[in-house]
């Protein structure tokens, strides 16, 4: 299930993604930044082996190497923001792709009625909507 592979890759990237941020943030105000992007990488990683047991559970192999993963993302992976206004914008670009490999997921899961994982992915569509929402709130207040 090719749409699977895709959001489990673009899951996987935007967690690593935020944890790179977690890591390299540098602003006046650090302790709050730092935290928000703690909270965010979480809340994604908590999802990516739930997303490959789901591959699993389907008959499929999930991804067994990160260039396999890397193969199936539709995200960019550079990550080089130096910012925090890159960085915010760097996360809600790649949000706005895994929403979109998410519904493109949702959209094969009921195709061929898996009602379990079109569940989980609803959660995933709504988390992440979420993350879309503090990305913009946060980014209208450092333009």
């Amino acid at each position: 299930m090719k749409e699977a592979r895709i959001a489990l890759a673009d899951t996987f990237f935007m967690y690593q993604k935020a944890h790179s941020y977690h890591w390299n943030v540098e602003h006046p105000d650090f302790p709050q930044f730092h935290e928000f992007f703690g909270n965010m990488y979480e809340e994604i990683y908590g999802a990516i082996d739930k997303l490959a047991e789901e591959i699993r559970a389907l008959g499929e192999m999930a991804p067994r190497d990160i260039e396999e993963m890397y193969d199936d993302k539709t995200v960019n992976c550079q990550n080089r923001a130096t910012n925090l206004n890159d960085m915010l914008r760097d996360l809600q670009d790649t949000n706005n792709k895994v929403i979109a490999s998410l519904n493109n997921l949702f959209k094969e899961l009921q195709s061929k009625d898996e009602q379990g994982f079109m569940n989980f992915v609803a959660d995933r569509l709504d988390a992440h909507k979420k993350h879309g929402w503090m990305l913009r709130s946060t980014l209208k207040n450092e333009e």
